[in-house]
């Protein structure tokens, strides 16, 4: 039987420039981020954090992405879901969204929300 450990980090916010319009580059926007990050433990009973994935770097690599303009929210969830994956290869699955909480159109009332969901374990 597999044994799944998920990290999860919750609600992150950032102020950030990804977008198409001309506004959202030069102003930014408000972002909200969950990612899920599914790996087989190592060992029965998961004591140190070099046998876990450290929630720390997974921050550290949402936080530098996030520095990094795109035009799109489905570049970003795709790169720093591949990003996560080349830092940590025993991850077996990543859900990762990406919320715009203010979206430039008039009359849209509510945020715009971008979930990727890769699954590795079938790579």
């Amino acid at each position: 039987m597999q044994e799944l450990l998920t990290i999860s980090l919750n609600n992150l916010r950032f102020h950030a420039f990804h977008g198409l319009y001309h506004e959202e580059q030069n102003a930014g926007n408000d972002f909200i981020i969950n990612l899920k990050v599914t790996y087989e433990p190592k060992l029965p009973v998961v004591v140190a954090l070099h046998d876990t994935l450290d929630y720390g770097v997974l921050f550290d690599i949402i936080k530098t992405e996030m520095k990094k303009p795109r035009h799109l929210l489905e570049t970003f969830v795709m790169e720093v879901a591949d990003i996560i994956y080349q830092r940590f290869n025993e991850t077996i699955a990543i859900e990762i969204s990406l919320e715009k909480t203010k979206v430039p159109l008039t009359g849209f009332t509510g945020s715009a929300v971008v979930r990727f969901t890769k699954n590795y374990s079938d790579e």
